[in-house]
């Protein structure tokens, strides 16, 4: 009988069980991995028991994400077998990847940003050495066309579309650019022709997103190259109704952006516009665009050609030598602005960053009093945004019915960071509904259907 079991599983095809940790980035370069794999002869697999080889896909972008990349590659090493492969791959991988064998004994191998194409190569060379494998080059991003794979990742009706990768800014705090190296665009082409596949497989959202969406097509030699894209994607995918813009950056929303925005109903009114902070010297300390006066500027263009715009940020507090004074400045601004949306994070000191070479001078107590006050004053100002909307109708992307309840999204949310659209009942996903709002929370809201 055990030997008939062990015949069975000789003679199965290999599986694979992948975890994908971090931003919609690594999502896309998850969804690569296994297809490349799938290509190789192996199959996926939801139980890690059952697989061959486990690959997790890290993040090493801040100390958090480090901490979730750890805990699940430990909890696959405490009971790896002999008979199988632990790889660590993604962000983490590339950045520090002798320190990831170190503190995980049972990983075989480390395979970066720059190289996940690579994978079934690398699974073939563990199969015939013994020692611990490193693949991590320092060439550019490997852009999906590299592994002949699609340069997005689908979630119900919804999808996010890769069109570029790498950054090539020098801001002092983020270690991004020494993990995926210089911006890298893909070509329109081959952009417009995964926006049809999905268009094809019945998407009704698609998210653009890359380091920095706004810089996209600079490399090539294109002006305006994400006003561009937009028009094309417009035209090519007329049946896709949402087209999102995420990770802008605010030096590069031009006036041609704006207009074309305004023109084509597909582009969502809703700019993901990540500033950092509102004071100039820590502005220029982070070695981001200093200019506030600027920002109020684009952000009235935005909400005079876009009415019903959604405004995204994200700020950084303890950011080393904030003062009091400084702080300040940054809550006067979050006040005055009233974005929709704001995400606030405590400074992570990181290593190899132009900051990591500054005094990490801000206490720990008092980065997490200034992340609360700052959270707090803005939840009144989304509170009141979004009870300037109750009795209004907006289009609702459903995504899922859980205890008597669907959930759904507006155009002013995005996917996995922004609120939810609350709906009593049960109904169908994967569908644009009309909403009317009849109630406000903080971050989400509460509606009936009104139109299928």
């Amino acid at each position: 009988m055990n030997k008939a079991k062990v015949r069975r599983r000789v003679s199965r095809p290999p599986r694979f069980y992948l975890a994908s940790l971090g931003c919609p980035k690594n999502t896309v370069d998850s969804g690569g991995m296994a297809l490349l794999l799938q290509r190789s002869g192996y199959q996926p697999t939801d139980d890690p028991e059952q697989a061959d080889v486990l690959v997790v896909n890290t993040c090493g972008f801040i100390a958090l994400a480090r901490d979730e990349s750890l805990e699940t590659l430990r909890a696959l090493g405490v009971h790896v077998r002999p008979d199988q492969k632990l790889i660590a791959a993604g962000c983490w991988a590339q950045r520090e990847p002798e320190t990831l064998l170190e503190l995980v004994p049972q990983l075989d191998a480390v395979i970066g940003t720059r190289s996940w194409n690579q994978l079934p190569v690398l699974i073939g060379a563990l199969q015939q050495r013994s020692e611990r494998l490193i693949y991590t080059e320092t060439h550019p991003m490997v852009l999906p066309e590299a592994g002949g794979v699609p340069g997005y990742a689908i979630s119900g009706a919804s999808a996010f579309l890769k069109i570029a990768d790498g950054c090539s800014r020098q801001c002092a705090f983020c270690a991004i650019p020494g993990i995926k190296g210089s911006y890298v665009s893909r070509s329109l082409e081959a952009i417009v022709d995964d926006a049809r596949r999905l268009q094809e497989q019945g998407v009704l959202e698609i998210n653009l997103i890359a380091q920095d969406t706004t810089y996209y097509g600079h490399d090539l030699g294109m002006e305006d190259g994400l006003a561009l894209l937009l028009e094309r994607l417009a035209a090519e995918v007329p049946a896709v109704p949402w087209l999102r813009i995420l990770y802008t950056f605010p030096g590069y929303i031009t006036p041609r952006l704006i207009e074309v925005m305004a023109a084509y109903p597909q582009v969502l009114p809703y700019v993901d516009l990540p500033l950092q902070h509102a004071h100039p010297d820590i502005l220029r300390r982070m070695r981001r665009p200093a200019d506030v006066d600027w920002v109020r500027r684009v952000v009235g263009e935005l909400r005079q050609s876009l009415p019903d715009v959604c405004l995204r940020t994200t700020f950084i507090v303890g950011f080393p030598g904030e003062t009091d004074a400084e702080f300040q400045a940054l809550a006067d601004f979050v006040e005055e602005m009233q974005f929709d949306h704001v995400g606030v994070f405590e400074y992570s000191h990181e290593s190899g960053t132009p900051a990591a070479e500054f005094p990490d001078d801000v206490p720990a107590d008092v980065k997490a009093a200034r992340q609360d006050a700052l959270m707090v004053a803005q939840q009144e100002i989304s509170l009141a945004r979004h009870r300037a909307l109750v009795g209004q109708r907006l289009p609702v992307l459903l995504e899922g019915s859980e205890e008597g309840l669907t959930v759904g999204r507006s155009y002013r949310d995005a996917p996995e960071i922004d609120g939810l659209v609350l709906i009593p009942g049960k109904m169908s996903p994967n569908r644009l509904v009309t909403v009317e709002v009849v109630e406000a929370m903080v971050y989400d809201l509460v509606g009936k259907v009104v139109a299928d």
